[in-house]
């Protein structure tokens, strides 16, 4: 079964009244969530928030408003899960680095306040490409990449965040961003092609 059938087929099991069904929707984007944090938590509070702090506490959010996403279901059921939990994130990190001196001119919409970082990004793609005994070459490695993504354009950077660290597909991430389809798929290839102009190499 794919992860939509699953999904669908849990979201049904909730409609019929089977409450435990709610766990295990949750659990099974759990770990898609878990990565979409990993680049976007404020690493200023790390030793005070983890992804999985944010979690637990977006679970909550999930329970209390689920009955709101079947009554009417406009998106798809990640990118809805998705919102909430970076809702959640948007709240927890302003708890935690204090609001007293923010100006209210600098805010911004919740999609681009919690845009994946250039640094976290570089960080979990030299994790997953070197291996631990380069660590000179690592940290190389990982100065470039945050330099290219830094230079790159904002969505840009955020639609590789969405398609290769969340996995989403094409029409979540348009979703997500509140693109169209195609431009989302346009992004996508022109952020790769970017991503590999700056860095000089495949």
């Amino acid at each position: 079964m794919s992860l939509a059938e699953s999904t669908d087929a849990l979201l049904d099991r909730i409609r019929s009244g089977r409450a435990d069904a709610l766990g295990e929707l949750f659990q099974l984007h759990r770990e898609r969530l878990w990565r979409m944090l990993t680049v976007r938590l404020d690493r200023r509070l790390g030793a005070r928030l983890s992804p999985d702090d944010v979690l637990q506490e977006a679970y909550l959010d999930v329970a209390k408003r689920i009955p709101e996403y079947l009554d009417s279901p406009k998106v798809p059921f990640y990118v809805w899960l998705r919102f909430l939990t970076l809702q959640r994130l948007q709240m927890l990190q302003r708890s935690h680095l204090g609001t007293a001196r923010r100006d209210a001119g600098r805010e911004r919409p919740l999609a681009e306040a919690t845009y994946a970082s250039s640094d976290s990004m570089a960080g979990q793609l030299v994790g997953n490409l070197t291996s631990p005994s380069r660590a000179a070459i690592r940290g190389e490695i990982h100065d470039r990449l945050r330099a290219a993504l830094d230079a790159m354009d904002p969505v840009d950077r955020e639609v590789l965040a969405l398609r290769h660290f969340e996995e989403m597909s094409n029409a979540e991430t348009a979703e997500a961003l509140g693109i169209s389809k195609d431009a989302a798929s346009k992004r996508h290839v022109r952020a790769l092609i970017r991503l590999r102009e700056i860095l000089g190499e495949p």
